[in-house]
């Protein structure tokens, strides 16, 4: 399986990042994946059809807001936290305290 491919820090931008959390889908993920280490994408789909969240997760990972890493067949996704916030200090963290 190949690997997934992840902007660097410095090639995120603003515009990208608020694009993927624009959708109500997208934003769900990054808020599920806020609050634990890791997900499957299967603890991450609410049901939804396979190939709609590989169109989110791809969104995502463009964004730089996710890092897919596989693991046999599965892939896990974690928030890039630590680098969101060197590059956009408390944006993230001002996003997900909304209701």
């Amino acid at each position: 399986m190949r690997a997934f491919k992840h902007p660097l820090p410095a090639e995120l931008t603003l515009e990208r990042l608020l694009y993927a959390l624009s959708d109500p889908v997208r934003l769900e993920i990054v808020r599920c994946l806020s609050s634990v280490a890791e997900a499957t994408c299967g603890e991450l789909d609410g049901g939804r059809p396979k190939s709609s969240m590989s169109h989110h997760f791809r969104v995502l990972r463009d964004a730089g807001l996710v890092h897919t890493r596989n693991i046999g067949t599965t892939h896990m996704n974690s928030l890039r936290t630590d680098e969101l916030d060197i590059r956009f200090p408390g944006l993230l963290r001002c996003i997900l305290s909304q209701d």
